[in-house]
């Protein structure tokens, strides 16, 4: 990875951006600039950062936003999804080829927003699931013995957490179905999709 510059401005770059001074002062939201050149300015720090720091950022759980240095479009997401992928292709990858085969075929489809709240609710469900768990077992070393036994003793606090939505897509569903139905049409036959009627 390539190591943070903070404090001093990169070589031959002279004077900060026009207009950065008055947004250094402590705003609200940390605001990252990014120029045509691809490079990331931190309004807050007065100085060029690396994707390196924008992860440390997200682990420190602070809340910034990515602007283009140009336009003032947000492109906070794209520049998640980069670290992402450098995540993916450089270290251990979190998801499968298979996985991620069938992540992309739901886009598109109809089910691409129930899915995407599904994803949502589960990583902020196992997000709080650790948390606990790291506050329980404060001195242990992890292992997944461990992690199985404490799951097994949260199995009534995930059965809350989770009830209500598996309720509320269900019922948007149902919705979506009875709409279609309505409409004389049917779900998009999805390849490879189990339940949607595809084959690989």
């Amino acid at each position: 990875m390539v190591t943070a510059r903070r404090g001093s401005k990169a070589a031959g770059m002279g004077s900060s951006p026009a207009g950065d001074s008055d947004e250094a002062q402590a705003p609200a939201v940390r605001v990252l600039k990014k120029y045509p050149n691809r490079r990331l300015y931190d309004t807050q720090t007065s100085s060029y950062i690396t994707l390196a720091d924008v992860k440390k950022m997200v682990l420190d759980g602070q809340t910034f936003e990515v602007r283009d240095a140009k336009t003032g479009e947000d492109l906070t997401r794209s520049i998640l999804l980069q670290i992402i992928l450098e995540e993916e292709t450089g270290g251990v990858p979190m998801f499968s080829t298979a996985s991620l085969e069938q992540i992309i075929r739901f886009y598109g489809h109809a089910m691409q927003g129930v899915m995407g709240d599904y994803l949502e609710k589960n990583v902020q469900t196992f997000g709080a699931l650790q948390s606990k768990f790291a506050e329980q077992s404060q001195g242990l070393a992890f292992s997944p013995e461990l992690w199985t036994q404490f799951l097994g003793a949260q199995a009534p606090v995930m059965q809350n957490l989770m009830g209500g939505y598996v309720e509320q897509s269900k019922n948007l569903i149902e919705q979506m179905q009875e709409q279609i139905k309505q409409a004389g049409a049917m779900f998009p036959v999805m390849p490879g999709m189990p339940g949607f009627g595809g084959k690989k």
